[in-house]
């Protein structure tokens, strides 16, 4: 199965989030019911995998903390590829990244050596830009790109199973870990 580990938004967020995306002329939108940032992409795996990755993560203990979105920025360089939302430097958010990976690894799950970029994906853009959308990125960009979304706290993290359809891909919460002390 499809899976990844990450960190829902509150439902204010996500409408924060909505409105920023109306204003965004190109590109194909991230629907509301799938913002949400990832800890690790797991890929394809089997029941048994991750099934030990449940059983450890069912085990696992941390703090809740809080978590701000700040300022977008885009993957891509001259040619955007994805529009996203940046977090703002969290020392708890990417201890629970290690984390989360390290649980991963001994279970067998081989994961690619990637630097952590936390961030939630707001719009994907095809390779077929021309020059009116790219003037209309660069135009929101200036507009909103310093946006800050209201901070909130982070009590529970998520694997999820992702199916991909022609229309995109759908999300499943597949079980919840709550952070406690």
């Amino acid at each position: 199965m499809r899976s990844f580990v990450a960190l829902e938004l509150p439902d204010a967020v996500r409408g924060e989030i909505v409105a920023l995306q109306a204003a965004l002329r190109p590109g194909r939108k991230v629907p509301e019911e799938n913002l949400h940032l990832t800890l690790a992409f797991l890929d394809d795996q089997p029941e048994p995998v991750l099934q030990a990755l449940h059983d450890h993560l069912s085990q696992w203990q941390a703090a809740p903390f809080d978590l701000c979105l700040t300022g977008l920025d885009m993957f891509g360089g001259k040619r955007p590829r994805l529009l996203y939302l940046s977090v703002a430097a969290n020392p708890a958010l990417i201890a629970v990244h290690r984390h989360v990976r390290q649980i991963a690894r001994e279970v067998g799950i081989d994961l690619p050596r990637e630097r952590f970029r936390p961030h939630v994906t707001l719009a994907r853009f095809g390779r077929d830009l021309h020059e009116e959308q790219m003037a209309q990125i660069g135009r929101f960009m200036a507009r909103y790109g310093s946006v800050t979304m209201p901070p909130f706290e982070v009590s529970q993290v998520h694997l999820f199973g992702s199916t991909l359809h022609p229309e995109g891909a759908v999300h499943e919460v597949l079980a919840t870990y709550p952070l406690r002390t």
